[in-house]
């Protein structure tokens, strides 16, 4: 598939939810020991935003933002929703940009796209599983970032092993196995000095208990891991094994400006 050009976007002010208090629920998986330098991003002020649902609402010859590729837009708001939410358009963007460089380099195989969106309170569901080819969301859920991290936000990344605190970025998955967390894909990182850690740093995808969505809206946010992208019990089998060998993962937060003027597959 030749890769589609895609230009810079414009300014589409997005900002996250409130912060919440409430008390610490930890578990995961993950570790290493390489070394590498740790990204924060700042938490944003609470402004009011617009949901995926109100911009897609908006007809095509309405909404211009400038600097945004036309297929880009003609994507997004022809993607299939279901009975599921649009992601965010600037991670849509970003995701689609970085996922058609790498299918045109041969990287990765499968034509399903994985975008988890950190700038999102975790008590949401900000992980989308979209089928490319037939231009549709397959699967909408929560996911636990890394303990390190923050609370109910994610703010601070890392490549870094054993900090406990999830990468950023573009990743590949890899093969299936049987771990203490039962059923778990493993992740390769695509992005050096940004995420090609993840192997060693046993950042995997797997289910947890902790990872679940009534216990996000009870306590204001949901349990954290050791740097996994952990998934609910009930949905991550059926995620796995959709996802599992070569398919695209893209972990995005807007306000990591090191990453999105560092990362070769986005400039």
């Amino acid at each position: 598939m030749k890769l589609l050009p895609i230009f810079l976007f414009g300014a589409l002010i997005l900002t996250p939810l409130n912060m919440k208090s409430s008390n610490d629920y930890l578990d995961g998986n993950g570790g290493g020991k390489k070394k590498v330098v740790t990204n924060k991003t700042t938490p944003k002020k609470n402004t009011p935003k617009k949901t995926s649902k109100e911009i897609a609402a908006v007809t095509k010859k309405e909404f211009k933002i400038e600097g945004v590729n036309k297929a880009i837009l003609s994507k997004y708001f022809d993607l299939e929703e279901k009975n599921f939410e649009k992601p965010q358009l600037q991670s849509f963007e970003s995701a689609f940009k970085g996922y058609f460089k790498l299918k045109s380099e041969g990287k990765i195989n499968k034509e399903i796209l994985t975008i988890i969106d950190f700038t999102q309170s975790s008590t949401e569901k900000r992980m989308w599983v979209i089928d490319m080819k037939k231009n549709e969301i397959i699967f909408q859920t929560v996911v636990s970032h890394g303990r390190n991290s923050g609370k109910e936000f994610a703010n601070d990344f890392s490549n870094t092993p054993e900090t406990f605190k999830s990468s950023l970025g573009f990743y590949k998955t890899a093969e299936t196995y049987m771990g203490a967390n039962g059923l778990s894909l493993r992740l390769d990182g695509l992005e050096t000095g940004i995420n090609d850690n993840a192997r060693s740093r046993a950042i995997v995808i797997h289910g947890a208990d902790y990872a679940d969505e009534n216990l996000g809206q009870r306590q204001g946010y949901l349990g954290r891991s050791l740097g996994c992208p952990a998934l609910p019990l009930k949905n991550h089998k059926e995620i796995i094994e959709f996802i599992k060998e070569e398919s695209c993962l893209f972990i995005y937060h807007d306000g990591s400006n090191d990453y999105l003027n560092k990362s070769k597959l986005l400039n």
